[in-house]
């Protein structure tokens, strides 16, 4: 049963969702900044990023503590928190809230690490559904070679190393994004996903992107407004 629902704020919420590599957050980035350049109210939120868990989670990580659950469940009481200081208000105040990553990636990720979906959706179902959620679909032997291109190594998490899918964390990295990849996919007609072709160049996405959030919202109500003198 799905219990998450459309809010009724005046503000609107986008959500970019996609693989580790995926390029997801240039875009909410480059989207981000022209808002702002155009003068609208913009709010910007990311994964994993509340100062109430974010040292708990990174030592966590570093020790290899956290089981499926409870990376689930800190990761939950990540979203939580940026929720109802951030997001929430923020929607009620009228601000265009723009999300790196929203519950979808906990459906996707916990999932893959093997958490009943049903169980998951459920700790997140205090939350309202995005108006704009864009899927940037990438495989993942191309998010990988992306994220190399950057660093030479991948993180131990983001390539499911904890899961044992595989010794080698270039395999792992396959085996556990394609399953993520996988819910990803699931979800697209469920939750009306925007998919775009991220293998394209950063410049036609964001054009997509642009014209996408200037047909669905109408962003002149969103504009700062210039006090008036005494």
């Amino acid at each position: 049963m799905n219990l998450i629902t459309k809010h009724n704020c005046k503000g609107r919420l986008i959500a970019v969702e996609g693989l580790d590599g995926s390029g997801k957050s240039t875009q909410v980035y480059l989207l981000k900044r022209w808002l702002e350049l155009e003068g609208f109210k913009v709010f910007f939120t990311e994964w994993n990023s509340s100062v109430l868990v974010k040292n708990a989670t990174k030592k966590g990580k570093k020790l290899n503590l956290l089981t499926p659950t409870t990376f689930s469940l800190i990761h939950c009481t990540d979203f939580a928190d940026r929720y109802e200081r951030q997001i929430w208000p923020l929607l009620c105040a009228g601000y265009l809230v723009l999300a790196d990553r929203y519950m979808f990636t906990a459906f996707a990720r916990d999932a893959a690490r093997g958490c009943d979906p049903e169980w998951v959706r459920n700790l997140y179902s205090f939350a309202s559904l995005p108006d704009i959620t864009f899927y940037f679909n990438l495989p993942p032997e191309i998010a990988i070679n992306r994220i190399l291109e950057g660093r030479p190594t991948l993180k131990y998490h983001e390539a499911g190393m904890d899961l044992g899918l595989s010794t080698d964390p270039y395999q792992s990295f396959r085996l556990f994004q394609g399953m993520i990849h996988e819910k990803y996919s699931r979800m697209i007609k469920e939750f009306d996903f925007i998919s775009m072709d991220a293998s394209l160049p950063v410049d036609v996405q964001q054009h997509t992107v642009r014209e996408i959030v200037k047909e669905k919202v109408d962003l002149p109500a969103f504009k700062h407004r210039a006090r008036s003198g005494l």
